[in-house]
């Protein structure tokens, strides 16, 4: 009980209230636009006449965070995280403006690669700003507040943007977070001023034509999935091999065969976002067209899995000394049983409400890996190589779920269609739920750390 009271306490002790305050604003904030533009989008490419170019929006914002995730990653082990945290709010500020105000696409897209830019580099610098001033014993705790920063925008988001848009316009989607990025930026000067930056020894890491290969490989990947034709087979294979070129430079050595320790940590992120990120692209899809959901109400697994998400982080910071490798095993099997789940759900034999019951699960078994993850990655790496083993930790999440989502795309135009997509869905759930279960198998040995 001592314990659970003094955790609760220790994000709003004096010494941790403005960070804490500074560090939810910004994550809250890009929860809910990231939440909201997906809702307005339709409305806002009508509006400028981007038919299109409907998926670039959130491609630009994708391809632009994977570059700033990088660089981020290189400046925060050179210089510490205080110049990047000042930066990512303040590109994420003109991304909100820049888009808020655009005339046509080609504003808006600038404005999104401004969003993803801002994001990319503040969302690493959060996390060394979480290694820096939190303790181990502590930081369970801080992870469990980020988890239930996106609760809220993950419930009432979508309906709030979709209310903005038909009575204020779409714009106010973009400029009403003016102010709360103007806030949380604020806020994040005096933090980083207070911070120190010890060098270590000079690492030689792959620099900006690495990180624009990675980002140009997402893209075309994306582009290819999402515009199914033979050019489409040529430009993605390329897109495809200078990702896994570029990737092999941003990751620690042996994280493609998982090999013990830090390697099996980013591998486990790529593997676990990958996995939940396939399933929560297509569900809404299965419970629409396959059990005759309306667009709201297939929408409430997710938000189910939210909530349980930030559940299951909120009890695992009530308990530092839980096993963080057990936990995380824990929570590729959750996962695993998550998916295949969705693969019953996909098929009309079997009801459509076992989809709470995938996302229930799926979400408690993120909630519980996640910060597991985190302060794994944190205590394999030396403090002069966080930046670089966190950004590549983020690169293996967004490169993962980018090539799920786009398996699905494929798998769709292969063998079913968006009208039936039962088939296509059965078959990517197997692969996400192999995805898990390799999981599981990696994380059974670790090594041991002195």
């Amino acid at each position: 009980m001592i314990v659970e009271a003094r955790a609760r306490g220790v994000l709003w002790t004096a010494e941790h209230r403005t960070t804490t305050v500074a560090s939810l604003l910004v994550v809250t904030l890009i929860a809910f636009e990231s939440m909201g533009v997906a809702t307005a989008m339709p409305t806002m490419v009508a509006d400028l006449a981007g038919q299109r170019l409907y998926s670039w929006p959130f491609t630009a914002f994708l391809v632009a965070s994977v570059v700033a995730t990088v660089l981020s990653g290189r400046v925060c082990d050179r210089r510490g995280p205080a110049v990047p945290m000042v930066a990512g709010p303040g590109l994420f500020l003109a991304g909100l403006v820049v888009a808020g105000t655009a005339t046509d696409m080609g504003f808006l897209l600038a404005g999104r690669i401004l969003q993803g830019l801002g994001s990319g580099t503040v969302l690493v610098a959060v996390s060394l700003l979480i290694a820096l001033v939190y303790t181990d014993r502590e930081r369970p705790v801080m992870y469990a507040a980020n988890a239930a920063a996106w609760v809220l925008p993950a419930v009432v988001g979508p309906t709030v943007a979709g209310l903005i848009t038909e009575h204020l316009g779409w714009r106010w989607v973009f400029l009403g977070l003016v102010p709360l990025a103007l806030a949380g930026l604020l806020m994040l000067i005096p933090v980083a001023r207070r911070l120190t930056h010890t060098a270590g020894a000079e690492q030689r890491r792959a620099g900006v034509v690495v990180a624009f290969a990675a980002a140009a490989g997402v893209a075309a990947l994306t582009w290819a999935a999402q515009h199914p034709s033979p050019a489409a087979l040529g430009y993605g294979a390329a897109g495809l091999l200078a990702l896994a070129i570029a990737v092999r430079r941003l990751v620690p050595p042996g994280t493609v065969t998982a090999r013990p320790g830090l390697p099996t940590v980013v591998a486990s992120r790529a593997l676990l976002g990958g996995a939940f990120a396939g399933m929560e692209a297509y569900l809404p899809l299965a419970m629409t067209t396959v059990h005759g959901y309306s667009p709201a109400l297939a929408g409430l697994p997710l938000t189910a899995s939210a909530l349980t998400w930030s559940a299951a982080s909120a009890v695992q910071g009530r308990h530092p000394d839980w096993s963080r490798e057990k936990l995380l095993r824990a929570g590729f099997g959750m996962v695993a049983v998550a998916v295949l789940l969705f693969g019953f759900v996909a098929q009309p034999w079997f009801p459509g409400w076992l989809a709470f019951v995938a996302c229930l699960a799926g979400g408690a078994g993120m909630g519980i890996a996640y910060p597991s993850i985190s302060l794994l990655l944190l205590r394999f790496s030396p403090e002069h190589e966080r930046g670089f083993n966190t950004s590549a930790m983020q690169l293996g999440d967004w490169v993962t779920s980018a090539l799920t989502v786009g398996f699905g795309g494929v798998l769709l135009g292969l063998l079913a269609s968006a009208a039936e997509p039962a088939p296509a869905l059965g078959v990517l759930a197997l692969t996400l739920a192999a995805l898990a279960t390799v999981g599981v198998v990696i994380t059974r040995r670790w090594p041991t750390r002195e």
